[in-house]
């Protein structure tokens, strides 16, 4: 059995798929896969240079991802260039890791953990979709605190994202993140039992 795991920025994702992973689930992380692909050596990281400049690479071979995401901030154009690049293999990468995983261990759960899951349309990719939600306001002020930013940046980084509550509306599976570490851990446990999961 599979899900896929999303949410929106500082919802608490990381959070619930550790409660998740705790238990037993396997993890497959699209932000690691999506770092894993423009690794020195690989022939996306030679298209990515080829297409936005080599004063992207830094002195260890490795890209400067902070730079990338200046350069694409704010150009559409240069962005889906860069989602063409990254998502074939991003995903191919995905697929396989599942796979692997259902077939090694078919009696474990495999939590498919990807930020952009209905943004990207990457919802049947997976049986069942959990999202973790909190309040957009919450949201607001979690990411203002976590990442330093000042109302207006945060704002912009929320608008990027496919709303929460419409994320929410489309889940299968919803994990309330707003109150206690303690309140959400008891809805995994409940999600846990209630699947018959060992």
């Amino acid at each position: 059995m599979n899900i896929g795991l999303t949410g929106g920025i500082a919802c608490g994702k990381s959070t619930v798929a550790a409660m998740l992973v705790r238990r037993g689930a396997l993890l497959v992380d699209a932000d690691r896969i999506a770092r894993e692909v423009v690794e020195p050596g690989t022939p996306v990281l030679a298209k990515v240079i080829e297409r936005f400049g080599a004063d992207l690479l830094q002195e260890d071979g490795s890209l400067n991802r902070k730079k990338l995401g200046e350069r694409i901030f704010g150009d559409p154009e240069a962005r889906r260039d860069l989602e063409g690049l990254l998502h074939p293999s991003i995903r191919a990468t995905m697929r396989e890791r599942m796979r692997a995983y259902e077939n090694e261990f078919p009696d474990r759960l495999v939590v498919v953990d990807i930020p952009l899951l209905y943004e990207s349309g990457l919802q049947s990719m997976v049986e069942r979709v959990m999202v973790v939600y909190v309040p957009r306001e919450v949201q607001l002020m979690r990411l203002m605190a976590r990442d330093g930013l000042s109302p207006e940046q945060a704002e912009q980084r929320l608008q990027s994202q496919m709303p929460i509550e419409e994320k929410r509306r489309l889940a299968d599976i919803v994990i309330d993140n707003t109150g206690s570490l303690e309140e959400t851990e008891k809805q995994i446990e409940a999600f846990w039992k209630e699947r018959g999961l060992t």
